[in-house]
């Protein structure tokens, strides 16, 4: 591995890490309170490639590589949680499975409207009674004569889905065969047979819009179905490979937010006559973050770097976005929880960021593979056992 970052990777991370200071650090309190949508600031990192970082510049993405994706969403992240997972699912979840296994008219129809920030993508696998079970999946899709399918269901805990024009579905389309009968499907939401429930009101990253979505007798055309039949379960767990790596970024800069001004604030604030900085337990807690916050950024990037070979060579880089999404979101909890002990009652106000960065770091602990998948993912790479 070679960390010494090209012109080209510094270049996006510094377009990325001025748009996260400018536009969305200023307005992360007010999207977090509110819950409103960030719709212009999205728009504004689509019009500078940061939509679709690994999308080709034919599909209207920027053309960079997997470690740039993990510079800019660093920084985004330190800027606001809510703007980073929207801008995960857009490039990771969305664009990625696209341009692996899509035709060419499914790349200029669903990619290039999305990486240039035009429209929002979405992904739905998670149903009510189906999260890390994926293949206890409930909804159905039912071949017609004419190639076409007709889905009926539910999928629940849909990033983005209040607002998502394009959706990656995952659908049971032979349910006797299990994991090998998940087909993906490519849908527009403006055609009939679709509807949203109500937002989720969630505890962290508020911005980020989350609903329960519905297919009733909704068709989907031959031509909008996703690779090949029965292939979506093998689709989706390659895309939440990468997916992975855009979780581990986040809270990488989740964390790093809060150490930020942990270490300011330490320095500025003084007790029984002295900077709390000078005392040596908190020394101590600023250490043991900086470690754990080094070591997240370390392991994210050699996630970014083997997707990186993996995509040029054909191999795999599971394992390595497991560990680097295990460690760094237990990290990202871990910081943020001393960021907000070393406050005091400041870091429990919501006049100070911090108590936004503890709630926005829980979800990466969670969503695209909890802590406890990861680490059954990790071992079973390890042992060779299931």
């Amino acid at each position: 591995m070679d960390f010494r970052f090209t012109d080209e990777q510094l270049m996006i991370q510094d377009v990325a890490r001025r748009i996260a200071q400018e536009k969305i650090a200023p307005s992360a309190e007010h999207h977090d309170r509110t819950g409103e949508f960030p719709r212009e600031n999205i728009r504004l990192l689509g019009e500078n490639g940061l939509m679709g970082i690994e999308v080709p510049a034919e599909y209207g993405g920027a053309g960079m590589d997997p470690v740039s994706y993990v510079l800019a969403m660093i920084e985004i992240a330190a800027g606001d949680a809510a703007h980073s997972t929207i801008v995960s699912v857009n490039n990771s979840l969305f664009c990625n499975g696209i341009l692996k296994y899509g035709t060419e008219e499914q790349k200029q129809k669903y990619v290039r409207a999305i990486a240039e920030g035009r429209e929002i993508g979405a992904f739905a696998l998670t149903e009510p009674q189906s999260g890390s079970d994926a293949t206890a999946m409930r909804c159905r899709a039912v071949r017609q004569d004419d190639g076409s399918y007709i889905v009926n269901g539910k999928k629940s805990w849909i990033t983005s889905g209040p607002v998502a024009k394009y959706i990656v579905l995952f659908a049971m389309s032979e349910p006797d065969r299990g994991a090998r009968g998940v087909t993906a499907f490519l849908i527009d939401t403006d055609l009939p047979g679709f509807s949203r429930g109500k937002t989720e009101p969630k505890l962290g990253i508020r911005a980020s819009a989350t609903c329960e979505i519905e297919f009733a007798d909704f068709r989907v055309a031959p031509e909008d179905v996703l690779g090949k039949d029965g292939e979506g379960f093998k689709i989706a767990m390659g895309v939440l490979d990468a997916g992975r790596i855009g979780i581990a970024s986040q809270a990488v800069g989740i964390a790093r937010a809060a150490y930020e001004a942990t270490l300011a604030y330490v320095k500025e604030r003084k007790a029984f006559g002295a900077p709390i900085g000078t005392f040596q337990m908190t020394q101590a807690k600023i250490a043991d973050m900086k470690c754990k916050l080094d070591a997240a950024t370390l392991l994210t990037l050699r996630a970014g770097w083997a997707k990186a070979e993996a995509d040029r060579t054909g191999g795999r880089f599971g394992n390595e976005a497991a560990i680097a999404k295990l460690f760094a979101s237990e990290a990202a909890m871990w910081i943020t929880h001393q960021a907000v002990q070393l406050h005091g009652g400041m870091g429990y106000s919501k006049e100070m960021p911090l108590e936004r960065y503890f709630r926005d770091a829980k979800i990466t602990e969670i969503y695209e593979g909890t802590s406890e998948i990861q680490r059954l993912v990790i071992a079973r790479n390890e042992t060779g056992l299931r």
